[in-house]
């Protein structure tokens, strides 16, 4: 079959890789001019590895992804370093990245809080029924089960700062997932996320794949000539699309109205991610990731020392910082300029810092999505669109289909696949 796949992030590039081994003919469009999508990274003159635009690093736990990484043969490339993350609690940071060392930290009180918690983490990590757990909210779960201190100074937070206002809607399975399936242990692959990206599209290439880069498609419709699909007019007989929801709406119009309803109809959160290159540390301890309580001023979710995870070296000495954000559309930050984002942050930049300064700043850049988050609703499973698309040989993979896993490039792997076994 001759088949297009919309999107050279990992969904597609795996799908693309699986349909090429079974003996289709693969092109695959990519509206920006590199492969790696929300994965994607880049890349100063005087550095050696790239960094990711969106900062992103892989569990032990990420089976697909690490599995994949394998067959291509690039195994010894992954590295999995120990970095710090850290809780603040009355102005103090605490480690947070084990079982001990969170039962350790005092934001949980003593006694029954910790039990309670503890009794939380091991029940998550051992039940596999999810299903029970979407039909209740983590806010009110958490309250019940972790009680009010555990549960304001813990869960309530994250759920805040991924969510904004849709913080009290989110289902408790999306929790589950997260607690469930990840590792204290962090991997990332030699030369950055965009090395294995531009290795990996290197090999469908030599396979015989074609990759279109800068081509913005506009439409998807069905060839009533052949009964097959075309893209922009060109014939194919199937097209796989791993857009977002709204795009793959606007694309595809001949679909029936219940299902572009239920596209259009799930929710996401936007992510916007200053990343700076300092002359010097931000963090004085070696710390990777400040997980950071938005509810108390902070005005961003989460600051990461990359090179606390990754030697400076690899950046010809740069200290890379992120300071990142998921944002409902329409905030304020997706309209304002680099330099009125910077100012903004400075104040707390220094918080964790009293030394720093503005001219400890070497570069910045910010990068911007609308589509980074989706937001799980009670008995989300019923919202998730099918794979295949009521229209003969059109499929759609997206992170919004992963539920109850988080988006991540390890799902949007197994998804790829789950979608290429079914186009066979």
């Amino acid at each position: 079959m001759k088949i297009a796949i919309i999107g050279a992030g990992y969904s597609g590039m795996v799908a693309a890789y699986d349909l090429k081994k079974a003996g289709h003919d693969i092109t695959i469009f990519e509206s920006a001019e590199y492969v790696g999508g929300l994965a994607s990274g880049f890349k100063e003159p005087h550095w050696d590895w790239s960094v990711e635009k969106f900062y992103h690093h892989w569990f032990q736990s990420d089976s697909e992804m690490l599995g994949l990484i394998r067959e291509l043969g690039f195994e010894d490339k992954v590295r999995f370093p120990r970095p710090l993350t850290v809780m603040l609690y009355k102005n103090k940071w605490y480690p947070f990245d084990s079982i001990l060392k969170a039962l350790l930290f005092p934001g949980l009180g003593f006694g029954l809080n910790k039990i309670r918690f503890g009794f939380v983490g091991l029940f998550l990590r051992i039940t596999n029924n999810w299903r029970a757990l979407e039909k209740v909210t983590a806010d009110q779960w958490m309250l019940k089960y972790a009680g009010k201190q555990v549960y304001e100074q813990m869960w309530k937070p994250l759920l805040i700062g991924k969510f904004g206002p849709f913080y009290k809607d989110v289902n408790m399975a999306w929790m589950w997932a997260r607690i469930h399936a990840r590792t204290t242990r962090l991997g990332t692959f030699e030369g950055g996320f965009q090395k294995f990206a531009d290795l990996f599209a290197e090999k469908l290439r030599g396979m015989g794949v074609e990759i279109r880069l800068k081509a913005q498609i506009k439409s998807i419709k069905q060839d009533q000539a052949s009964a097959g699909l075309t893209v922009d007019g060109e014939s194919f007989d199937k097209v796989l699309v791993t857009t977002s929801p709204n795009l793959m709406a606007r694309l595809c119009p001949d679909l029936p109205e219940n299902y572009l309803k239920g596209l259009l109809d799930l929710k996401s959160m936007g992510a916007v991610v200053m990343t700076l290159a300092l002359k010097h540390s931000i963090s004085k301890d070696g710390y990777y990731w400040f997980n950071v309580p938005k509810d108390e001023g902070y005005p961003f979710l989460a600051l990461v020392e990359h090179t606390n995870f990754v030697p400076k070296e690899n950046f010809g000495g740069d200290h890379i910082v992120y300071a990142g954000d998921y944002l409902e559309l329409g905030h304020e930050y997706f309209s304002m300029s680099d330099d009125e984002l910077l100012e903004r942050f400075v104040p707390a930049f220094q918080k964790f810092n009293p030394e720093f300064s503005r001219n400890w700043v070497k570069k910045i850049w910010v990068h911007k999505t609308n589509y980074a988050q989706p937001v799980p609703l009670v008995n989300h499973s019923k919202n998730i669109p099918e794979i295949q698309t009521p229209i003969e040989g059109l499929y759609f993979a997206s992170m919004s289909q992963v539920y109850p896993w988080d988006r991540g490039t390890n799902f949007a792997v197994e998804i790829g696949r789950k979608a290429a076994r079914m186009m066979k």
